[in-house]
């Protein structure tokens, strides 16, 4: 096979910002039903600080995912997420993402103990694709961003580090 040329070449990034997602209550199992099964955690808060975005996460959003496992034991699963932020300076920005994650049974167990210390999150695999939605012209360049982010499983939620794509 020929090597493949990428005219537009690679992929860059910057960081955006870091996004701490407040799920109290816990995850709220659905069950299994045809199409996998359906977990949904409630948004109860939050914040997120970056160099040109900081504020409030503010409550009401959600994350409603599935989750399925593959050979191994490695649990899999998809996020479909949306939240709403308020900036430091009362901006309004719709946010949502999909995003997968790969999680080992050895790191789901010491997730499902309350005793257990936190988990190295190189052990498993969080990652988001979120997009942006404000009408504020302060922020009009979100409306154009795509961002990757890396998460981390806290005890209050979730951490995502979040990079544009340029």
């Amino acid at each position: 096979m020929s090597k493949v040329e990428f005219p537009w070449g690679g992929l860059a990034s910057e960081p955006l910002c870091v996004a701490d997602f407040q799920v109290e209550g816990g995850i709220m199992a659905m069950g299994r039903s045809p199409f996998g099964e359906r977990r949904i955690g409630y948004v109860t808060g939050g914040e997120f600080q970056g160099e040109r975005l900081s504020g409030a996460i503010l409550p009401g959003g959600g994350n409603w995912s599935q989750s399925g496992e593959i050979e191994g034991g490695l649990a899999i699963g998809t996020f479909d997420a949306r939240s709403i932020w308020r900036t430091h300076d009362g901006a309004t920005i719709y946010v949502s993402y999909t995003g997968r994650s790969a999680i080992p049974a050895e790191v789901t167990a010491q997730f499902r103990d309350p005793a257990a210390p936190p988990v190295d999150p190189a052990r498993y695999y969080l990652r988001i694709a979120p997009v942006f939605e404000t009408s504020d012209l302060r922020y009009a360049w979100l409306n154009g961003v795509l961002a990757v982010g890396c998460g981390e499983r806290m005890p209050w939620g979730v951490r995502h580090a979040i990079f544009a794509i340029r």
